[in-house]
């Protein structure tokens, strides 16, 4: 598991100080090439926190699933260039925050530049894992997520984590990568395949297992683009993926 984050970490930090070099998109054709990345923004969006329209990164847009509201405390795990974060912030607006948890110093770096550049102050950019977040238990009202959850070996405690840092009635709203046809138990040990976001996809029933496992209910997971690969036995697509923590149960008396 340590070589895979590293591997991971190594990839982003390389694609944060691209970014922050060229200003050129961290979502090229070696990072989920043909997937759907970036898709479902507008430019008008993106510029509306500063951004530019080439700055986006995932496999599609978690802020058409999340449902924010003012007054709302959204987290965003692995929050990378920000972008997902401020437009959070934005939309919780008045008296609402947005947090986003990444464990690369040099994406964390670009993200607050990007805050700065974006004027608001109702959102905080965390450094750790998504697998130990660092914050306390019931502290959020949304977990958003774009791409991010497949590059983690051990998905339950990912899901565990946001189930924990939820609120009762939270919701879970995912941008991810899943497989559809398995892929090559070859593919599955390539270090560049789970940084690319291919050899982490878990299928559409283990996702749905683990989320219900965490606690959650009322899931639910919406393909919305298939691709498959060159060289790669196995299928994967983009999805979104919702679900919800329940309300607190009462104790009898």
């Amino acid at each position: 598991m340590s070589e895979i984050k590293d591997s991971v970490r190594a990839r982003y930090a390389g694609k944060a100080l691209k970014m922050a070099d060229t200003s050129a998109s961290c979502c090229d054709e070696e990072c989920c090439s043909d997937t759907g990345c970036g898709e479902g923004y507008s430019a008008a969006e993106i510029a509306s926190v500063g951004m530019s329209p080439t700055a986006s990164l995932g496999c599609g847009n978690p802020m058409l699933l999340a449902d924010l509201r003012s007054g709302e405390t959204v987290l965003d795990l692995g929050s990378g260039a920000g972008l997902d974060v401020l437009l959070s912030a934005r939309r919780v607006a008045p008296g609402g925050h947005a947090y986003g948890v990444d464990m690369t110093d040099e994406m964390l770096a670009v993200a607050r530049e990007n805050q700065q550049k974006s004027g608001l102050a109702n959102a905080t950019f965390l450094k750790g894992t998504i697998e130990e977040i660092p914050l306390a238990d019931a502290a959020v009202d949304v977990v958003i997520s774009n791409c991010v959850i497949n590059l983690a070996a051990d998905k339950s405690a990912v899901l565990r984590e946001a189930f924990r840092v939820l609120r009762p009635e939270g919701r879970f709203a995912v941008a991810d990568m899943v497989a559809i046809e398995e892929l090559s138990a070859e593919a599955k040990q390539r270090l560049d395949l789970w940084a690319g976001c291919i050899a982490g996809t878990i299928s559409i029933d283990d996702y749905t297992r683990a989320l219900r496992d965490a606690g959650f209910r009322d899931v639910d997971i919406e393909v919305t683009k298939l691709q498959r690969l060159d060289g790669v036995e196995g299928t994967i697509a983009s999805a979104y993926i919702r679900a919800r923590k329940p309300a607190a149960v009462t104790a009898s008396p």
